[in-house]
């Protein structure tokens, strides 16, 4: 069996790629292990402009979309598509727009040692920031997402005091938007071909079982 590489492309404050979490989740389910797939995540930032302490959510809504009632008919096609998908959303309970370059620093970190450990750490920020409220640009928040997932809190701790793959996070991001990528999630199937946007399960699937069988003529 050929095992199908995928590289997810999103950002932690993005609630459709938490939507795109869930429904990529359905897909590998939905393939009952007749295709084995490798789970990568990659960084993007939907805003690199917001400071490391992030910016007042209020003020971020006002900016973004004109006004938190704005914004808020904008989320309820949202909050429909997370509660299919179990996911309860609550915009109301974030107090601030992270700047997420440090979590994706820390999810690259949790890939060092698995794609269950990344996975572990994606899932908890999501998690954190869109059911919880927490700030996710906080250092404690990202302490508490690693230590959560497995990772030794105080060796995080110290890599997130300096500047450990900050370049190499920031270049990869760059380096998402030279290949295409304007808007996330994004899946990159075996290096070849990209599904844009929190696509059905079913559609995952199926573009998956399309990749293994032109894989396996080769």
């Amino acid at each position: 069996m050929k095992t199908i590489r995928i590289d997810v492309i999103s950002d932690v404050m993005c609630p459709w790629c938490y939507i795109g979490k869930r429904r990529l989740e359905g897909a590998v389910a939905a393939l009952d292990g007749d295709v084995a797939v490798e789970i990568n995540w990659r960084p993007y930032q939907l805003d690199p402009t917001l400071p490391k302490e992030g910016k007042d959510r209020a003020r971020y809504l006002e900016e973004k979309f004109g006004g938190p009632e704005r914004a808020a008919a904008i989320y309820e096609r949202v909050r429909e598509a997370g509660r299919e998908e179990g996911i309860p959303f609550d915009f109301d309970a974030i107090p601030v727009s992270a700047n997420t370059l440090d979590a994706h620093r820390v999810i690259r970190w949790a890939g060092e040692k698995g794609r269950m450990v990344q996975d572990r750490v994606v899932e908890s920020l999501f998690r954190k920031y869109f059911t919880e409220g927490a700030h996710i640009g906080d250092d404690q928040t990202l302490l508490d997402c690693a230590e959560e997932a497995g990772l030794d809190r105080a060796v995080v701790a110290t890599m997130l005091a300096g500047d450990l793959d900050r370049a190499t996070v920031s270049a990869e991001i760059e380096n998402a938007g030279r290949m295409g990528v304007q808007g996330v999630p994004c899946f990159i199937l075996n290096n070849k071909y990209a599904i844009s946007g929190a696509q059905p399960a079913a559609t995952l699937a199926d573009a998956i079982r399309q990749v293994a069988a032109e894989a396996a003529a080769a």
